[in-house]
């Protein structure tokens, strides 16, 4: 195996979840592939669609020459645009198409992985002509297709995979963005901390600490007295950071205790990706 050490884990979590996807579609009908998901304006023919592109990214494959319609409500944005090519391309693919592309991307990814030689640090293409790290490429990869896998599942009704290799990958990534929607966005007190207890198949407690610089860090030790205190289950964590449901319609499973204008800045300001 000619893999760094350093990127096997990654490799490993998105294998989990691209074959978890492939079984969850395979049997689908032509009418199911039209299913809403939490994904803001995606079918889970656009979700598949979706993963099918990054994964084209990810094999260098050229992105395809298509002008998006004007009419899609969900694509405000530069990132969304160009992340929106790669699913409108497909928007009429039938199943057996959709289906047929998905594997045969899986063969290809899994023989670029079975060939892959190159140091974690080598510089990649990112979207929107951005440069990262390969190390940097494969964890982004591994957490979106995990949390697609999730979009699906959500939609289709078959939940499960929350304590897979791609979910502590997305707890990690999830856990990263944290200071900056305390102490950023939120614009939490200084010198305060705020703490998350998550329970459920991935179970954590974190403090985010914010200094007299009004900078937050990320801990494992509990605080005495903190400035706001929010316990929910791992999923619910997940659908707000990603921005699948709204903290009102997630109110019920979220216990907020603290200043009341703090907790709401937090909750409103949770959602890191979308």
């Amino acid at each position: 195996m000619s893999l760094h050490p350093t990127l096997q884990p990654y490799a490993d979590a998105w294998t989990h979840s691209i074959e978890a996807i492939s079984e969850l579609v395979g049997p689908l009908v032509e009418g199911e592939w039209n299913r809403r998901t939490p994904c803001p304006g995606w079918s889970v023919r656009d979700v598949v669609s979706h993963v099918i592109g990054l994964d084209c990214e990810m094999l260098g494959d050229p992105r395809p020459i298509h002008t998006l319609p004007r009419d899609l409500y969900h694509v405000t944005n530069d990132n969304q645009r160009y992340m929106e090519m790669q699913v409108d391309v497909r928007r009429h693919h039938t199943a057996p198409e959709m289906t047929s592309e998905l594997e045969y991307v899986i063969i290809r990814r899994n023989r670029q992985l079975r060939n892959e030689s190159r140091d974690p640090g080598t510089k990649v293409r990112g979207p929107l002509s951005t440069e990262l790290t390969l190390e940097e490429a494969m964890r982004g990869h591994a957490f979106n297709v995990w949390v697609h896998e999730q979009d699906l599942r959500a939609a289709l009704g078959r939940p499960g995979n929350l304590d897979s290799p791609g979910a502590h990958i997305a707890r990690d990534a999830l856990l990263g963005a944290l200071p900056e929607v305390v102490a950023g966005k939120a614009d939490a007190p200084r010198s305060s901390a705020i703490v998350f207890d998550v329970h459920g198949p991935i179970e954590f407690l974190r403090t985010i600490r914010v200094d007299i610089q009004g900078r937050g860090t990320l801990e494992t030790a509990p605080a005495l007295g903190p400035a706001a205190t929010f316990a929910l289950d791992w999923e619910t964590f997940v659908r707000l950071a990603c921005g699948r449901v709204t903290p009102d319609a997630a109110a019920d499973r979220v216990k907020a205790e603290g200043d009341p204008e703090l907790t709401a800045a937090i909750l409103r300001n949770f959602a890191v990706t979308s």
